[in-house]
């Protein structure tokens, strides 16, 4: 071999030592990428269960002497609703707030109103906002008081608030069709909105604009349904019933039913402006569906002793990963009343926990209605309301009644 050759040997088994030497370098990669690959398809930790609180307050019906006293504690010479909702302000303290809007807020470009034709000032709005009301419903026997104009300037009012969802008062049939939805902590809700009537008054037949009532069964279930199939709960505002009455009629308990059976998890009540009851109704996947059935006035002032309690709700909301179920997990009504002074002055409401039997004895309503004293407000609330969904403060009334 010569000198030649055996250099070029040398040289090609150093070249080739060089190249082995680079293997574990190429192994390792591998070896990453390999446990790289299996960290990716390990499951990956299961999210702990979230919970949200949704509230809902019943009527907020405005009266001219709650706009007039707003008017004349004002300073800037607009409206001040505060007094009449401060003690209660701390009750809206959920994720999700909802609040029936019985009144239009259409002044401007109306001049308040009063019964039967309501129009309100949008500082009530405003306020409610402030508050924390997140979610206004807007179907009603009232909704058409000021005919399409006022719808229309209802309408105009809502559409300029930020974060705000509304339904129930739609511009035209495909907005109506749209899922309404909030999403509060990962957890999506999804509302519709619906009456029984509107006081006998309708909408020109050329025009656009919709409202979804009761009697309309099939675009019902059509909305609940594709509601039901875009969120983790939905949630249904009917306004129906019979007004000053306790009595729940067999339509309404056929539909909240049906409703259930569609889709529904959570049906608020409102119209009748008293308390009535609440119950659970089994859904077709096994779980439980909540209705409750009115929850009364927010705020009034009217003249009639059951009208004077009303309820604020409180759901919490459990969104569990695990089984990809959302659930009811807890319900407790928190009654509140409507109080004003003789004359119909200084209208404002208080938690129940906050009102007294002197106040019961001193409200401006005994002048109409006898019936009101602070047992009155006992009885009511033991007759219509289940001991189970009471603050833990009331169980001894309904050990006593």
């Amino acid at each position: 071999m010569s000198k030649k050759t055996a250099s070029l040997l040398l040289a090609l088994f150093f070249l080739l030592a060089a190249v082995t030497g680079c293997t574990p370098i190429t192994d390792d990669a591998s070896s990453a990428a390999s446990v790289q690959g299996q960290t990716s398809s390990a499951p990956e930790p299961v999210r702990e269960p979230v919970t949200i609180r949704l509230v809902a307050a019943g009527d907020n019906l405005i009266h001219s002497t709650i706009y007039k006293q707003a008017k004349a504690r004002a300073t800037d010479g607009g409206y001040d609703f505060n007094y009449a909702y401060e003690h209660v302000k701390k009750l809206i303290n959920g994720d999700v707030n909802i609040l029936n809007q019985e009144t239009l807020l259409a002044s401007p470009p109306f001049e308040p109103s009063n019964y039967p034709m309501f129009s309100s000032p949008t500082q009530v709005g405003d306020l409610m906002m402030e508050m924390g009301f997140n979610v206004f419903t807007l179907a009603n026997n009232h909704m058409l008081d000021k005919g399409e104009k006022g719808f229309l300037a209802s309408l105009d009012y809502w559409d300029k608030q930020d974060g705000i969802l509304t339904s129930g008062a739609y511009r035209n049939q495909e907005e109506m069709e749209e899922v309404r939805t909030i999403t509060k902590k990962d957890v999506t809700l999804g509302l519709l909105s619906i009456t029984e009537h509107t006081n006998g008054l309708s909408l020109p037949s050329s025009s656009e604009l919709k409202i979804l009532y009761t009697s309309d069964e099939a675009a019902i279930e059509k909305q609940i349904k594709a509601t039901e199939a875009q969120c983790d709960f939905t949630v249904v505002a009917v306004h129906w019933g019979v007004e000053n009455s306790f009595l729940l009629s067999d339509q309404q308990k056929e539909l909240a039913q049906k409703m259930v059976e569609w889709g529904a998890d959570l049906i608020i009540g409102t119209h009748p402006h008293v308390l009535q009851p609440m119950e659970y109704i089994d859904k077709p996947d096994g779980g439980k569906a909540l209705v409750a059935y009115s929850l009364g006035n927010f705020i009034s002032a009217m003249n009639v002793a059951p009208c004077m309690l009303g309820g604020v709700l409180n759901v919490d909301i459990t969104k569990n990963y695990e089984t990809e179920s959302t659930e009811i997990t807890s319900v407790q009504l928190v009654p509140v009343v409507g109080h004003y002074d003789s004359g119909y002055k200084n209208n404002r409401v208080y938690p129940l926990t906050e009102y007294t039997e002197e106040l019961a004895s001193s409200h401006g309503i005994r002048r109409y209605d006898s019936r009101f004293n602070y047992s009155y407000i006992k009885k009511v609330l033991t007759q219509q309301i289940d001991q189970e969904f009471v603050p833990e403060e009331f169980h001894s009334w309904y050990q006593a009644s």
